[in-house]
């Protein structure tokens, strides 16, 4: 891209449609989470008060980092913080993956706690 060596990347991932490696990770396990979404348990299937968050997924209890940093848990995490827009189309794929890659790359996120944020 012939640009200096000083220059933030976070433009040039954009304008070549790159996800920058935790970007990637969150696509990577949001994928895991759809594919696999009859592993998962909704909060609506734990207590019947229809809160706002009914549709997110119910994250297990549990005290071991080793576990909390693994894929299952991570995978409830970051599904739970993502836009309501792109968890509507979590029982569609093809229109998940699209869309949830386009809002990545919009973000071009460098850490989850940017992406938490």
């Amino acid at each position: 891209m012939k640009v200096d060596n000083r220059v933030s990347c976070r433009e040039l991932f954009k304008k070549l449609n790159i996800l920058p490696l935790h970007s990637q990770y969150i696509l990577s396990t949001q994928l895991f989470v759809v594919n696999n979404i009859h592993e998962f348990t909704i909060n609506s299937d734990v207590h019947s008060t229809r809160t706002r968050h009914r549709s997110d997924l119910h994250p297990p209890l549990t005290r071991l980092t080793k576990y909390k940093k693994g894929v299952y848990y991570s995978g409830i995490k970051i599904f739970n913080y993502l836009p309501q827009n792109i968890k509507n189309l979590s029982w569609n794929v093809k229109k998940f993956k699209p869309t949830l890659k386009r809002f990545l790359l919009v973000g071009s996120f460098y850490t989850l706690e940017e992406y938490f944020d």
